[in-house]
């Protein structure tokens, strides 16, 4: 199985280089593009106030911040969570400046280059010349944004993991996914799982007509297993005359 960590980061700007720091990590774990359950959250203290701009985007005053852990402290944790998977990111490189310097400022390794995966730049060979900010695709594959009122890491992180869904190919996971469904129907149906219709419904087809259908299997058919499961008796079954 294939395992991701879609994550997403706040913080006080927009460059480390200039002493902007993080303020707030979230990570959501998915196996094979469908998240888990598993989350990984925490605010941090930057050691710095808080811009009144930046304050307006995600709503995280320094008052909601003074009493999180330091970076350094929770570090281990997020690593921990990581592990070795790649890493999904919004405009990657924003997320991974960040997640890099304080790593760097507290001399822990850092996530080598290759593992992360840049779900905007997906969006732009996908959708060239559009609009692919992470709203504008949350609009476009019409995920809800209702329970956003400002952003944040973790509830970004759950919007871009069904962002990353459908970048991957949604529609075709979701039909794979509704097939394995109503084949499980099907099984339960055929083996009477559901128990005898009290009042056996009148045929809706002739003689000639289900005489044909089983020619037409005779001749077409290698595989009869799913019809015979569902008790035409295939080999017994006379095409009609000509």
């Amino acid at each position: 199985m294939s395992r991701e960590i879609v994550l997403d980061t706040e913080t006080t700007g927009f460059d480390p280089k200039t002493g902007d720091r993080l303020i707030e990590v979230g990570c959501i774990e998915i196996m094979d593009l469908l998240p888990t359950g598993r989350t990984w959250h925490t605010f941090v203290n930057p050691e710095r106030l808080i811009p009144p701009d930046a304050i307006r985007v995600h709503g995280i005053t320094d008052d909601k911040v003074k009493d999180a852990p330091k970076f350094h402290e929770v570090v281990g944790e997020l690593m921990a969570f990581i592990g070795d998977a790649p890493v999904i990111a919004h405009n990657a490189q924003f997320d991974r400046n960040f997640i890099d310097a304080e790593c760097t400022r507290c001399s822990h390794p850092l996530l080598d280059e290759t593992r992360w995966i840049d779900s905007l730049q997906l969006a732009q060979k996908k959708f060239p010349g559009m609009a692919n900010s992470l709203d504008a695709l949350c609009k476009r594959f019409k995920i809800s944004l209702s329970d956003r009122t400002y952003h944040g890491a973790l509830i970004d992180a759950r919007l871009l993991a069904e962002v990353y869904l459908e970048l991957r190919g949604g529609k075709e996971r979701r039909l794979d996914l509704a097939t394995t469904r109503v084949a499980s129907t099907v099984v339960a149906a055929v083996s009477g799982g559901y128990g005898a219709r009290p009042r056996p419904l009148a045929d809706r087809s002739t003689g000639d007509e289900r005489a044909a259908h089983a020619a037409f299997l005779l001749k077409t058919l290698k595989d009869r297993s799913l019809w015979e499961g569902y008790g035409l008796k295939l080999e017994t079954e006379e095409a009609p005359a000509a």
